[in-house]
């Protein structure tokens, strides 16, 4: 007599967009099935996390600083962000997005468990890599991965931490000046990349939607000799199933660190003086040449970054005292 068995696996995948212009590759030797690397957390640790259900196709937005919970096992540093996602729909991409907040970035982990809240799969912050502002979006760590679910499972979860080591390294950014000179064609000055520190929080944007195509699975992509899907538990049923809390309580921040997030927002730093001077001499050039179009595109966009002299300069170059 055969007994048909439910598989408690998750096929996973990279989407490391290579084809994208201007997208920062994530580090290829990534396996996301190796949980050596994982923090090892309590399973009565998880199941007292407040889990936040993602909608499929709908971006969601948490501020870590007033939003966040706590997890404190091993290397894990500051709140963390939880989310459930429907896992009864199909193959799922998965987009997480760390916004660069004055200078500062939160470097973020994946660590993906199955529907009873076993770890499936890692994706560390060397997977999330820099992306330089757009049109429609701003500096920022950013990676895409694939999660399909095995057949049985009703949802997947997802814990966004950072870590000690994390907070200790840097991202070097793209200077304004200089992703405006390459979209315009123009010179790229020489000036030096503004840096981001890595704190302890931030704001993240996940991002959960159905994918039409079929799963690339992680094992073959990322040098597995078999075909087969990683496979992630045992074989057999669960007796049952981990029931998420509905999403409630949140992170508590220090004292100092709550009067700071209830303080009114500040004004954006100042332009850097290297970028500054940059404009003030691209205007006067401008200028002289006759090309006041040019001039004045320069003026709204070294505006645009928080210059306080770039008008000033414009209008003494036209009167002929630049």
């Amino acid at each position: 007599m055969k007994m048909k068995k439910s598989l408690l696996a998750l096929c996973l995948s990279a989407g490391l967009l290579a084809n994208l212009p201007g997208v920062s590759l994530a580090d290829v030797n990534i396996v996301p099935q190796d949980l050596s690397a994982a923090p090892a957390i309590p399973a009565s640790t998880l199941q007292q996390l407040q889990w936040t259900p993602v909608s499929q196709n709908k971006a969601h937005t948490t501020n870590l600083a007033t939003g966040g919970q706590s997890v404190n096992v091993g290397e894990i540093i500051g709140p963390v962000a939880a989310y459930s996602v429907p896992a009864n729909i199909g193959e799922l991409t998965i987009t997480l997005t760390s916004q660069v907040e004055k200078n500062t970035v939160f470097a973020p982990n994946v660590l993906v468990l199955d529907q009873n809240l076993k770890p499936a799969a890692y994706f560390p912050s060397s997977f999330f890599t820099y992306q330089e502002p757009g049109v429609m979006s701003d500096n920022r760590l950013e990676g895409t991965f694939k999660l399909t679910p095995a057949l049985g499972q009703q949802k997947l979860y997802l814990l966004v931490f950072t870590t000690s080591n994390d907070t200790k390294q840097t991202t070097t950014m793209v200077d304004p000046a200089k992703a405006y000179a390459k979209g315009n064609g123009n010179a790229i000055p020489d000036i030096p990349d503004p840096i981001a520190t890595h704190g302890t929080t931030g704001t993240l944007k996940l991002r959960a939607k159905t994918s039409s195509g079929s799963s690339i699975l992680v094992g073959p992509l990322f040098g597995s000799s078999g075909p087969d899907p990683v496979t992630v538990g045992n074989t057999a049923a669960p007796a049952s199933t981990y029931a998420a809390p509905a999403p409630a309580a949140t992170y508590t921040a220090p004292v100092g660190a709550t009067a700071a997030a209830a303080a009114p927002a500040e004004k954006s730093e100042p332009i850097l003086n290297d970028t500054e001077s940059y404009y003030n001499q691209a205007i006067k050039q401008a200028v002289d040449k006759g090309d006041v179009d040019k001039a004045l595109k320069l003026l709204n966009e070294a505006e645009r970054l928080g210059s306080t002299s770039a008008r000033k300069t414009f209008i003494s170059s036209v009167k002929g005292k630049g």
